[in-house]
């Protein structure tokens, strides 16, 4: 350690030059380092989704559920397999030991769902293998509502989707809401009787004509032509003119005996925001994406084409995680100004000026330095890197006080500052490293934190080493080699004077020091004793303390045989009386036909979300 120090103080411009490029690298990583709300982690959770329109629970569990399960028992490392069979959908989730190989377990179920679907009815949809991912979480919900046909809104919505998913930093925006549109076929049975037409001719016509045919190439020797059949119907008017039967010479088209009107597929589920019917579009983003500069972005798309919509419609964005990253960010700097003062002024108070700011510049060398090393091992700042940092803020100027009180005594003792400052490095260097090291065997063994919230929480001693180990060099090399060069040369004191404080001290330690046995005894009580009293007063433990929540959600339970409109119109009910609260930022309320796969019990036929 001395013989850094000693090459340390040989080249203090390359030193000084170090600093000043932490300082400035490690700035623009805070500017850009990607900002998200929680930390990217694998919960090792997959599940399959599956749906058949139409099909009973009992029908659900005998041709989905089973069949998937017997092809998904078998995939290496399953540690829980669970099944859900509603009316017309299924889903069966599999939990994994935690930090396994996501990505080698999503291709496992892969390969065992395309297995398994073979054997699933004709008439079930492609099935959906969905990996839970904190990071893919929607981070804004962007609500479009108001007055105004339900065809006019979701174009809107799948128009402004398009354009949020353009955006580098989005991934998807999932709209909810909206229905599947169809093509209504009215048809007239008098005209259909007059022209001898069957209905099962009808059906048979559409599909047939409604099919794509793969005609290949031809090729002559002298050129290659690609031949397209055209047999898919893609506008109103390729049924409109479809021919259905020649009479005489009259030839009957599909417009003749039928009218055409679209429509929708019947709802299954209600969305309502402030009371008004609404598209919802949750918008996720890139895994690695700035979460402010994504969302601000969103934003921005949205309010540029809100211009040219109509006049009724309301747009409002709910769940905005940049918001908290804000918050976090906003307090952490708090934090750091509110730490660098209050260290100045006890320093100030102690040593003089000059020492405090040379302690106070610890603490930012070492957190922009801990950010650097963070943003090139290619970490975000999350909730759990912002806390880890605000919770070394006190420990980063322990060394740098330490070797700055110590150099200050040398030049009191007539020592040139280089030499002072060099001194009080190498003869602090090991009791601060044994202190910093002390410190980081606390967090040593959270990184073998085992589960979910092991995964999730490691990022707390991995920040907390990067900075602890970033003050370490602060203050046994970039302080002592700025304190050198800044600091002028003082004559020698002719007295040394203890102050009242210090005085009042050393009689209290001496006098202790008389009664080593007693005040040994004393120590061991007052563990005791705070052991006791914790036992006899605490209020127990429990994983997350009680903090007043942002957002409620309420759940409306019903029994019956009820239509999704006899639902939703109980959930009216419910939001009705809650609209007027003035405390509400937003009122998003949903009615649905089954819970399954929402993770609600059986008889929730809807909720009100609260922000």
């Amino acid at each position: 350690m001395n013989a850094i120090i000693d090459v340390a103080f040989s080249r203090s411009r390359t030193v000084l030059l170090s600093l000043v490029f932490i300082l400035f690298a490690g700035a623009l990583s805070y500017i850009s380092i990607p900002k998200e709300s929680e930390p990217d982690i694998a919960i090792p959770i997959i599940y399959v989704s599956m749906t058949h329109d139409g099909i009973s629970p009992e029908d659900a569990e005998r041709l989905l559920v089973r069949p998937m399960e017997k092809e998904l028992q078998s995939i290496e490392g399953l540690k829980e397999m669970k099944s859900t069979a509603g009316e017309g959908h299924a889903s069966v989730q599999l939990e994994f030991s935690a930090g396994f190989d996501s990505k080698q377990a999503l291709t496992d179920v892969r390969e065992k769902v395309d297995l398994a679907k073979v054997k699933l009815p004709d008439a079930t949809d492609e099935p959906e293998v969905v990996e839970v991912n904190v990071a893919l979480f929607p981070v804004l919900t962007v609500s479009l509502s108001g007055p105004i046909p339900e065809r006019s809104l979701v174009s809107i919505a799948r128009d402004l989707q398009d354009r949020i998913e353009a955006l580098p930093g989005v991934l998807e925006a999932v709209i909810g809401g909206d229905r599947e549109a169809l093509l209504e076929v009215v048809v007239d049975p008098a005209v259909m009787e007059t022209y001898g037409v069957q209905y099962s001719e009808l059906f048979s016509l559409v599909t047939n004509n409604n099919m794509l045919v793969a005609a290949g190439a031809m090729d002559t020797g002298a050129g290659r032509l690609v031949l397209k059949v055209p047999g898919v119907i893609e506008e109103l008017e390729d049924v409109l003119s479809m021919p259905v039967k020649v009479d005489g010479s009259r030839v009957v088209t599909f417009g003749e005996i039928a009218s055409l009107r679209r429509g929708f597929k019947d709802p299954d589920s209600f969305a309502r925001v402030g009371g008004q019917p609404a598209v919802t579009l949750e918008v996720k983003k890139r895994v690695g994406a700035n979460i402010i500069d994504t969302i601000a972005q969103v934003r921005e798309v949205v309010e540029a084409e809100r211009q040219h919509w109509p006049a009724g419609i309301d747009v409002a964005y709910m769940q905005d995680k940049s918001n908290e990253i804000r918050d976090m960010l906003s307090d952490l700097q708090n934090n750091i100004l509110s730490a660098i003062i209050l260290v100045m002024i006890v320093v100030i108070a102690a040593l003089g000026p000059r020492s405090a700011i040379l302690v106070g510049l610890a603490i930012p060398g070492a957190f922009l330095a801990a950010i650097l090393v963070l943003s090139s091992f290619g970490y975000t700042l999350n909730i759990v890197v912002l806390f880890s940092l605000i919770l070394v803020v006190g420990m980063l100027v322990d060394g740098a006080i330490v070797v700055a009180e110590l150099a200050d005594r040398r030049m009191g003792d007539g020592k040139h500052p280089v030499e002072a400052y060099a001194s009080a490095a190498k003869r602090m260097a090991w009791p601060v490293t044994a202190s910093t090291i002390t410190t980081l065997a606390v967090f040593m063994p959270l990184l073998f934190w085992p589960g979910v919230v092991g995964q999730f929480m490691k990022y707390m001693p991995i920040t907390v080493i990067i900075a602890l180990t970033a003050s370490l060099s602060m203050a046994l090399v970039f302080i002592p080699v700025l304190g050198g060069t800044i600091t002028r040369h003082r004559p020698v004191n002719e007295e040394s004077t203890e102050g009242g404080i210090t005085q009042g001290y050393a009689r209290i330690l001496a006098a202790l020091l008389r009664h080593p046995g007693k005040t040994l005894l004393a120590a061991l009580f007052a563990i005791v004793a705070t052991y006791a009293a914790y036992l006899g007063l605490g209020k127990g433990v429990e994983f997350f303390p009680d903090v007043e929540p942002t957002f409620a959600q309420v759940q409306v339970h019903a029994r019956g045989d009820l239509s999704v409109y006899e639902k939703d119109a109980i959930v009216r009910q419910v939001e009705q009386r809650i609209l007027d609260m003035e405390e509400l930022r937003a009122v998003y309320s949903r009615s649905f036909n089954s819970a399954s796969g929402q993770d609600l019990a059986e008889d929730v036929i809807g909720v009100v979300q609260l922000e």
